[in-house]
């Protein structure tokens, strides 16, 4: 049976590099569970099809091969956008969640990162994480990330963005964002990566050494 770690919390507050370091550390399999949804909206766009087509959404959600996505192809601004307006479908979410299941019952262990991995798509994980950071701080992270790539932008933009973002996140009727009752908190505000890594590892040691 696949050892899972369930990393949620909201955007730019280091969930996916974190997810990232933990599978490269443990030797286990990766799903940003974000990416699906980015996956689905940029198969809708390249084949022209109405963001609001919700049947055609579902054949996408079915149809992807979820080893082919690529992070640096689906950051595209443009598809972030769509996979917003994706990811309120009902039915798509319930296609990606089977999916992201799927993914972690395979292999030794599996690190999966999102919004609801340890409230909806692996409520049993013996290890879940919730990620968090101040909107501020979150804002500068991605406006520096942007910056880094040879990209412009405004951080107060960023930062309006990001508050709304959470808010979405948050308030959706299906599968908000919120901790599981059994996660641990990491508040990233005033951490390092390699801080967080370590507090992280520490958690999942101890679940490790339990579950042996």
């Amino acid at each position: 049976m696949s050892f899972t770690i369930a990393i949620d919390g909201p955007a730019a507050s280091g969930k996916g590099t974190l997810a990232r370091r933990l599978a490269a550390h443990y030797g286990f399999r990766h799903l940003d569970t974000g990416l699906t949804y980015r996956a689905v909206a940029k198969a809708m766009l390249d084949a022209g099809l109405p963001l609001d087509d919700e049947a055609a959404a579902v054949e996408a959600a079915r149809s992807f091969d979820i080893s082919e996505m690529r992070r640096d192809v689906l950051a595209e601004h443009g598809i972030g956008e769509a996979a917003s307006r994706i990811a309120v479908m009902p039915v798509v979410r319930r296609v990606l969640v089977e999916r992201q299941r799927e993914f972690s019952r395979t292999g030794a262990g599996t690190v999966l990162d999102g919004r609801d991995i340890g409230t909806v798509v692996c409520p049993d994980a013996p290890v879940k994480l919730f990620v968090t950071a101040s909107p501020e701080v979150r804002a500068r992270r991605r406006y520096h990330e942007i910056l880094g790539n040879g990209g412009k932008a405004e951080e107060q933009a960023i930062l309006a963005d990001i508050i709304r973002r959470d808010d979405r996140d948050a308030n959706r009727a299906d599968s908000p964002m919120r901790p599981a009752r059994d996660a641990h908190l990491l508040d990233t505000t005033e951490m390092t990566i390699e801080a967080a890594f370590r507090a992280a590892k520490t958690i999942v040691d101890a679940a490790l050494e339990k579950n042996s």
